[in-house]
């Protein structure tokens, strides 16, 4: 099998995969009738901020809970109830779309609701990738799932366009709804004896400041969690700014709003594929894409017409999912098992908490400043939060970027039918401080666990 494509040679992944995608072709679907049904009821870039920050919100006041929740329950269990409440969103969303009588109010309620939805899903999604795979096949494996969602937003932002023409909004909407069954049908259809599930966390006081503190006492974590926040906060807002460009800048229709998406997934899918079949992390390639998808943003909102911002959209696509694919790895890579689904869920908090705070922000510049300024202030924001990241951590903690971030000794995750006997012994070891510029010693690696 080729090197890229690695991971799909385990059973519980190709099933995980084969739903997911297309379920995310109905979310891709949804979310450009959602922007495009705000922009008809609204005509308003800074309601389309609102939007979507509503929609985000919940990942900054329930993500600890939701990681800390997927640390003590097992996340198959916990995957198939958030699939259910989001498709049940998008039900009644596109019911009331198409009876004719949604109002704003009630697609900014929704947004919400399904923004619940998406973040309790969040950090159990993320952190189940290893339960199903292991450790040695992680990295392709974030990679694989990062192409899975960009081939799905190749095709969905295109086909909402085509179907909103044809259809309307809500139908679009409604079939979303009915592919989260594709994602529950491979839940319940996989292995559960060949799952590389870790103990539940126990229940103890102060189990999220326990997350916080153990991320702190990290500064090489705490500088790509900077970048990410300031990436995913005021960057990564395509669809919004999509759609101001296409609408006011290019003065285009639907069709061409979903093309957009699917000429920027180009690129993404072009990173996420690059991504699996890297074998070694650096701290610096985080860095060095957060920069240059920031400085490409920038470029974008300077092209004179509609073709020449969609040539450049895939040099955005490709750095974007570059940084987050790096990210997600080296995060997943460097953490103890007991610990990943509070870790992983600060990691969303922080990439898609932030959008309350920069989805208006942005929108309102988009209004007040011209479709174009939203792209330019977006991305500039972005390059300065990934260069004070660096010199704060840098300079003020002793941290270098320029060795590789190897992964940390960690918990051997077992097979579920291995768990039964004897307890996975712990290393409870504090993580020693990195110095500057350290000599990599060499670290132990780990062996795939025999499956009963």
């Amino acid at each position: 099998m080729s090197p890229t494509f690695r991971a799909f040679k385990v059973r519980n992944f190709r099933l995980y995969a084969s739903g997911a995608i297309v379920s995310n072709v109905g979310t891709w679907m949804q979310r450009v009738a959602q922007d495009w049904l705000v922009l008809e009821l609204t005509h308003s870039g800074a309601a389309l901020g609102i939007v979507t920050g509503l929609q985000f919100l919940p990942a900054l006041l329930l993500g600890p809970y939701a990681g800390l929740l997927a640390d003590r329950m097992p996340k198959r269990q916990l995957l198939t109830y958030t699939q259910i409440a989001m498709a049940f969103v998008a039900l009644v969303l596109g019911g009331l779309t198409v009876a004719g009588v949604v109002q704003p109010w009630q697609v900014f309620l929704l947004a919400l609701l399904f923004g619940v939805g998406t973040a309790f899903d969040a950090p159990a999604r993320q952190a189940f990738v290893v339960e199903m795979v292991g450790h040695d096949e992680l990295a392709n494996a974030v990679g694989l799932n990062s192409a899975s969602f960009n081939a799905a937003r190749l095709f969905g932002p295109a086909l909402a366009g085509v179907l909103i023409s044809w259809i309307g909004t809500g139908p679009v909407i409604m079939i979303n709804a009915f592919t989260y069954s594709a994602v529950i049908l491979s839940l319940r259809m996989m292995r559960v004896s060949e799952l590389y599930t870790p103990k539940p966390a126990a229940r103890e006081k102060g189990m999220i400041r326990d997350g916080m503190r153990y991320l702190w006492r990290r500064p090489e974590l705490m500088m790509i969690l900077v970048t990410v926040f300031f990436a995913g906060t005021f960057g990564l807002n395509f669809q919004m700014t999509s759609a101001l460009m296409a609408t006011e800048a290019f003065h285009k229709g639907a069709g061409e709003y979903g093309l957009l998406g699917s000429v920027l997934a180009i690129g993404s899918l072009s990173g996420a594929l690059l991504a699996a079949r890297r074998v070694r992390i650096r701290a610096r390639l985080v860095i060095g894409a957060a920069v240059l998808f920031g400085l490409f943003e920038i470029v974008s909102a300077l092209m004179p017409t509609y073709l020449t911002f969609a040539l450049v959209l895939p040099l955005v696509g490709l750095t974007s999912l570059t940084m987050l694919t790096s990210a997600n790895a080296t995060m997943q890579l460097s953490i103890e098992p007991t610990m990943r689904g509070r870790v992983m869920a600060l990691y969303m908090t922080v990439l898609m908490g932030g959008t309350p705070i920069g989805g208006p922000f942005i929108g309102w510049v988009g209004q007040t400043m011209g479709a174009r300024w939203s792209l330019i202030v977006g991305g500039g924001l972005t390059v300065v939060g990934a260069v004070g990241s660096v010199l704060y951590f840098s300079r003020k903690r002793g941290l270098s970027i320029r060795p590789r971030l190897l992964p940390r000794p960690h918990l051997e995750v077992l097979p579920q039918t291995e768990l039964l006997g004897d307890k996975a012994a712990v290393d409870a070891a504090p993580a020693p401080e990195p110095e500057l510029a350290p000599e990599p010693g060499p670290v132990p690696e780990p062996t795939r666990p025999r499956v009963a």
